[in-house]
């Protein structure tokens, strides 16, 4: 069993700043890649920012303003985000690309979610 379990999310005012975690936990063989997408309402879900062997990769829309990192002893995976916009509401899940424990297939495991809402 693997669980991604996030932290972090809330109410800020534009202008301000978030950080966002993601612990992964249970039987895990190998972590190819973590990261993060968001899910507005009434949108799908998109790409935000993700991390794969110090390689990242960012949405146009938060570059230079976010900021993804990784502790691969960990397996956890933060996203800072500063200078919020209110564009910037939405659910955010992280997932995690591994191979768990008994089995030979990659895959990827989510995270529940996280509010994140920027509003004056």
């Amino acid at each position: 069993q693997v669980q991604l379990v996030e932290s972090g999310g809330g109410l800020v005012q534009p202008g301000g700043s978030l950080r966002l975690s993601c612990a992964a936990s249970g039987s895990i063989v190998s972590i190819y890649a973590m990261g993060w997408y968001r899910q507005a309402p009434g949108k799908q879900r998109e790409l935000v920012a993700t991390i794969a062997t110090g390689i990242t990769n960012y949405a146009d829309s938060v570059k230079g303003r976010f900021t993804i990192s990784r502790d691969n002893a960990k397996n956890t995976v933060s996203l800072q985000m500063n200078s919020l916009k209110p564009e910037d509401t939405a659910v955010y899940y992280c997932y995690g690309d591994l191979v768990r424990g008994g089995s030979s297939y990659r895959r990827n495991y989510w995270g529940q979610g996280t509010q994140v809402t920027v509003s004056s």
